[in-house]
């Protein structure tokens, strides 16, 4: 729940504060920070003294969690769609 609140307060920050002209810089900064956290993930996986055991368990849990959120966000693109660009009635 945190991590979420997090991305909302950076999205909120992004979109109504953040100067245009630091950019560049952000974007930089974001592609760092990605690449360090992928890193420590790898670092945690790496850890794991039984990995190869849960390996299977681990790639399951992966492919399940990747289908649900393209499954949901292709859901929700669908139902927005619908819903916001309904044509106007009497009209073009």
């Amino acid at each position: 729940m945190e991590v979420i609140l997090i991305m909302l307060f950076g999205v909120l920050v992004g979109a109504k504060f953040f100067p245009e002209k630091w950019k560049k810089q952000n974007e930089t900064a974001q592609m760092v920070c990605t690449i360090v956290l992928i890193f420590c993930m790898g670092v945690t996986l790496g850890n794991r003294e039984d990995l190869m055991n849960q390996l299977a368990s681990i790639g399951v849990a992966s492919l399940l969690l990747a289908l649900g959120a393209i499954l949901g966000s292709v859901l929700v693109v669908y139902l927005l769609t619908q819903w916001l660009m309904k044509p106007k009635k009497g009209g073009k």
